[in-house]
């Protein structure tokens, strides 16, 4: 079993960057791979980045050029910088860990584990 528990949310002024960072607890940590998730109020849960057991990343159009998602394998972390903040991107923020390195990295099905969320909230 894995537990994720991500931090770093908060309410922050439009434009303003934020690190979110997610610990997953128990063993092989590097062979997952690993995603952040959002969901705003009234609407579904969106894939925002994700990171490969292998480094390789992929991120959502809205925001590409704006976010950042990196891993620390030897802390069991995975983070994700955002910066240039908007309104939009208020939602609560989750971490997820896909164990089968499903290439699916998009979708919700294929991960396997889920943090509780961390609110974001962004002020005009």
């Amino acid at each position: 079993q894995v537990q994720l528990v991500e931090s770093g949310g908060g309410l922050v002024q439009t434009g303003a960057s934020l690190r979110l960072s997610c610990v997953a607890s128990g063993r092989a940590f590097e062979d997952y791979n690993m995603g952040w998730f959002r969901q705003a109020p009234g609407k579904e849960r969106e894939f925002v980045a994700a990171i490969r057991w292998n480094g390789k990343t992929n991120y959502a159009d809205s925001v590409k050029g704006r976010f950042t998602i990196s891993r620390e394998n030897a802390k069991n972390t995975v983070y994700l910088q955002m910066n240039s903040l908007n309104a939009d991107d208020t939602a609560v923020y989750y971490c997820a860990a896909d164990r089968e390195q499903s290439n699916d990295y998009a979708s919700i099905q294929p991960y396997d584990y889920w943090g509780q969320g961390t609110q974001v909230t962004v002020s005009s």
